[in-house]
């Protein structure tokens, strides 16, 4: 497989990269814009097809391509002074470089992120991470104590929420700590659900109610609607 670098300009100015690869065994030239976590393009061409081939196809496809782009969030610059939702709250995140930690002011309406200016990021991405890892693990304590998994994890994925393996394991896109309250607890109950049902049939949906309660539609709905926007940041 070869691939080869090229940059689609947007009619708004954005440099997008693409990204071509020739595979042998293909008929035909397929097309996949990727939003998240990066905004990219992906080709794949027949081997004996030429890449200026798979751009021609690429240019004749402009308006679907520029709608997926136009429709999906950029990336927003993280620093301080910016506001955030974050666990159902909504935040200013500053950087007090004096601070060995981070911290909350009495309210929980300002979060310090302490330690020097090229750490603030990083910081401040993973404190999200292990506070949104605790409250999961605080949500899953409200389901049955028989169904508690043998292990949490958050992970940074574009495919999934969420997942359940059979060992016992749970793990969730640490991005949800972005989202509504809610909408992080339905995805919790959902993976809560396959600890009883590793499908997800009928009896699966009735159970993710079940634990979830009133409005377990609305928070699926919110998701499927706004999932893009949980990957505005890092």
């Amino acid at each position: 497989m070869a691939v080869s670098d090229y940059v689609f300009t947007a009619s708004n100015g954005e440099s997008i990269p693409v990204h071509i690869a020739a595979r042998a065994g293909i008929r035909n030239i397929t097309l996949r814009p990727k939003t998240r976590p990066v905004r990219e393009i992906h080709m794949t061409r027949p081997w004996l097809v030429r890449d200026v081939a798979a751009l021609r196809f690429l240019e004749s496809k402009r308006a679907w391509v520029e709608r997926i782009f136009d429709r999906a969030p950029c990336k927003g610059c993280v620093h301080p002074g910016m506001e955030l939702d974050l666990l159902g709250r909504h935040v200013t995140v500053m950087h007090d470089p004096i601070r060995r930690g981070n911290d909350y002011n009495h309210d929980g309406t300002i979060l310090y992120i302490g330690g020097g200016a090229d750490m603030f990021e990083r910081r401040l991405r993973e404190h999200i991470k292990k506070e949104f890892l605790a409250e999961a693990k605080n949500m899953i304590r409200t389901c049955p104590r028989e169904l508690w998994p043998t292990r949490v994890t958050v992970r940074d994925t574009t495919s999934r929420w969420g997942s359940c393996s059979s060992s016992g394991t749970i793990s969730f896109c640490w991005r949800l700590a972005f989202a509504p309250r809610d909408v992080m607890r339905y995805v919790v109950m959902h993976e809560m659900a396959h600890r009883v049902h590793m499908d997800h049939s009928p009896a699966f949906w009735k159970t993710v109610s079940e634990f979830y309660g009133f409005g377990v539609e609305r928070a699926k709905r919110w998701l499927t609607q706004h999932g893009g926007e949980l990957y505005k940041f890092f």
